[in-house]
């Protein structure tokens, strides 16, 4: 089999049965892949050609990004030994190459308390930045979801996420009642339209924004840490792990969402120990 049929099958199946990321993420991959070697067999390519490939495409990236496209490809090869052809022999899976993008280390990500959280949002002295940290705070939100809210998606304490991170065509973020309150107000003394953007900041500006909150208190802090903190609080606080998933951070699984709660030290460990059983 071609090389050019092979990526027409893949590219055809994950169009009709993959995620818009995943779909963007696999044509990217294949079509240079395609461009490489589309007038040779699928089953001469090596897993030196493979390596030489996927070397040049991630040249100066990330190691999440290079494992990502290696992912893509081994897959690739899989799709098509899988359901059209058993005789390939899928050249990503040597060791060589799998040691070369293996996954990232996981990096020690800080858990915020709530006391914390609370002490930032409070000395935070723009209405419109003290809106935004609870958003994500409280609500779970990620960034680019809190700037590209309208007035018209807010829909009391529904706030309606058009083209969210999962591909769906939309979805639901819930904030608490005195959230929706104060974001209401906001709104409403701003004398904003329903098409209008409630937060018109750039993605670098608001980074910038919840770094300097961070330092009001002595921390470094970065938006994604206030949804961390969203997840991990609801989850100590007794929350359903399906709950935190599904509804707070709308996860398609609970294996992504135990990776955003954070580990528990020996402290608080004793301490809910004592709760439970003292």
């Amino acid at each position: 089999m071609k090389v050019s049929k092979a990526i027409q099958y893949a590219l055809e199946y994950h169009r009709n049965n993959s995620k818009k990321n995943t779909v963007r993420s696999c044509e990217m991959v294949f079509t240079r892949f395609e461009s490489r070697f589309k007038d040779r067999e699928l089953g001469s390519v090596t897993p030196d050609e493979v390596l030489s490939f996927l070397t040049h495409l991630t040249d100066g990236r990330k190691q999440s990004t290079k494992r990502s496209r290696y992912a893509a490809l081994s897959a690739f090869f899989s799709l098509i030994e899988n359901t059209l052809d058993p005789q390939i022999q899928n050249p990503c899976r040597t060791t060589m190459l799998k040691k070369l993008f293996r996954p990232a280390k996981a990096a020690n990500r800080q858990v915020l308390e709530k006391e914390t959280v609370d002490e930032i949002i409070f000395r935070t002295p723009k209405p419109r930045n003290r809106i935004i940290l609870e958003l994500m705070a409280r609500g779970g939100m990620r960034i680019g979801e809190v700037l590209g809210l309208r007035v018209r998606d807010v829909d009391g304490c529904k706030l309606i996420l058009k083209a969210p991170k999962s591909g769906k065509e939309a979805e639901v973020a819930f904030i608490p009642q005195k959230v929706a309150n104060r974001l209401r107000q906001y709104i409403e003394d701003r004398k904003m339209d329903a098409n209008q953007r409630i937060f018109p900041l750039t993605y670098q500006g608001a980074r910038a924004m919840v770094k300097k909150a961070g330092e009001l208190v002595g921390i470094r802090m970065a938006p994604h840490d206030l949804r961390r903190h969203a997840a991990t609080y609801a989850s100590r606080s007794g929350t359903p792990i399906e709950i935190v998933s599904k509804v707070i951070l709308r996860h398609a699984n609970l294996s992504t969402t135990q990776r955003y709660l954070g580990k528990v030290s020996d402290v608080e460990a004793l301490r809910w120990i004592e709760n439970l059983h003292g």
